[in-house]
């Protein structure tokens, strides 16, 4: 049990976790993916039938940071961002028939989207 200014403490730690830029592209450009996957890969266009909401975007953005954290940085890397890639977007995505009729899972969706979506330099 921890205490509930350790809570805070900790929340407060991980608002502070810096986020450049490029890693906010790069997050954007991962949930945008999920939607106009078709523009990326054909497979994609067919495997998704809604992508993630924007809120999925703020999800993998808090997500990074704790990561991050965890790794005791103060700062988001892309090694962060896909580490937690596929728990933040798994149950935001809803497949497509085709998906399901091939047996492609949200995990191998995102795998793919991971191969697509260009990494910042």
């Amino acid at each position: 049990v921890l205490a509930q200014d350790v809570i805070f403490a900790v929340r407060e730690e991980i608002s502070r976790i810096a986020v450049a830029p490029a890693m906010d592209d790069y997050i954007v450009s991962l949930v945008n993916a999920t939607r106009h996957g078709k523009e990326l890969d054909a497979d994609l266009g067919k495997w998704v039938e809604i992508g993630a909401s924007p809120r999925g975007s703020i999800g993998l953005d808090r997500a990074s940071r704790v990561q991050a954290w965890l790794q005791d940085r103060k700062f988001v890397t892309p090694d962060d961002v896909r580490a937690v890639v596929h728990p933040v977007l798994r149950h935001r995505l809803i497949l497509s028939y085709d998906a399901n009729a091939e047996n492609i899972s949200a995990d191998a969706v995102i795998d793919r989207l991971i191969e697509k979506v260009a990494v910042p330099a």
